[in-house]
């Protein structure tokens, strides 16, 4: 899954590396009075999908918009924040600097944030953040209520709101990217199958992983076996058959439809038979062929 460094591009998968690790809860330890403490003490909160405690360090208008989000924005808005695709294990440190190092631990993966040294202005606080393998944003934290909160990230003002739609949008755009990228790739095994069996696959679980050095029509090993289903990424994958003229089962066509519509718009997408990609918010019913051609497949 593609994930952005807060208002950054993409960031790769972030690795691990060998450090003297405490347990998580150590940073609690002057939260009031150190805004690091504090700002690890929130990433701390989203590594772990703990709303209430991560609303805790926003500052008293953020944390009311957060409260009114719908439950799938907020989920999205900790994920996005933390950058973990579910709730994980946080885990605490310091480096040689004494600066705070953190480690948001999922099943999927790793994420590990090494803060920089903190400037601190009367009552505003700025502190940068890099994420190993990834990229680096500043946040900007506020004294209120007697403890520091969260203000803003980079250059840009916490607009809670609008990040949450600006996230939840960006991961979207993500998955449907993914999407297409299932149905080329789908696409691609579908023709090497038939160079190497002299015919179309019967269906999708055709393609599927094969023991190993058992590699048959049944079982082509050509896709992944998730994709094998017809399931991947939120999305459900149909092929069909479709002869040509003179009867030939030489072509075929592929949907790529979202498994679950939910309140967001999402698209269908259809590669027809000539290969081009077909796109439309379809409400979560199947594109087809009369569904407009996406950009770039039009013919000139």
């Amino acid at each position: 899954m593609t994930k952005h460094f807060f208002l950054s591009a993409a960031l790769a998968a972030a690795t691990i590396v060998s450090l003297a690790l405490s347990s998580a809860p150590a940073i609690q330890a002057q939260e009031g009075s150190d805004p690091a403490a504090a700002l690890s003490a929130a990433i701390v909160a989203a590594c772990r999908g703990n709303e209430t405690q991560f609303s805790n360090y926003l500052t008293a208008d953020s944390a009311a918009a957060f409260r009114v989000l719908p439950a799938e924005q907020r989920t999205a808005f900790l994920k996005r924040f933390s950058l973990s695709d579910m709730p994980g294990k946080p885990l605490s440190s310091t480096d040689p600097q004494n600066h705070a190092v953190l480690l948001c631990q999922t099943p999927s993966g790793t994420v590990q944030y090494r803060f920089g040294s903190v400037r601190v202005h009367e009552n505003l606080a700025f502190i940068p953040v890099s994420v190993v393998d990834g990229e680096q944003a500043e946040f900007g934290l506020v004294r209120e209520s007697g403890g520091w909160r969260l203000l803003s990230l980079g250059l840009v003002l916490l607009d809670i709101p609008q990040l949450a739609k600006q996230w939840i949008a960006q991961d979207l755009r993500a998955r449907e990217d993914t999407a297409i990228e299932g149905l080329q790739n789908l696409a691609a095994a579908i023709q090497t199958y038939n160079r190497a069996f002299g015919k179309l696959p019967e269906s999708l679980a055709e393609l599927g992983p094969a023991p190993k050095g058992q590699i048959s029509p049944e079982q082509a090993s050509l896709v992944s076996a998730d994709i094998a289903a017809g399931k991947e990424n939120g999305y459900l994958f149909r092929f069909r058959i479709v002869p040509d003229p003179s009867g030939n089962d030489t072509n075929f066509e592929l949907a790529a439809t979202p498994e679950s519509y939910e309140k967001l718009p999402r698209r269908s997408f259809f590669l027809d038979a000539a290969g081009k990609i077909h796109a439309a918010d379809k409400h979560g019913a199947v594109a087809t062929s009369d569904d407009p051609l996406m950009e770039g497949e039009k013919t000139p």
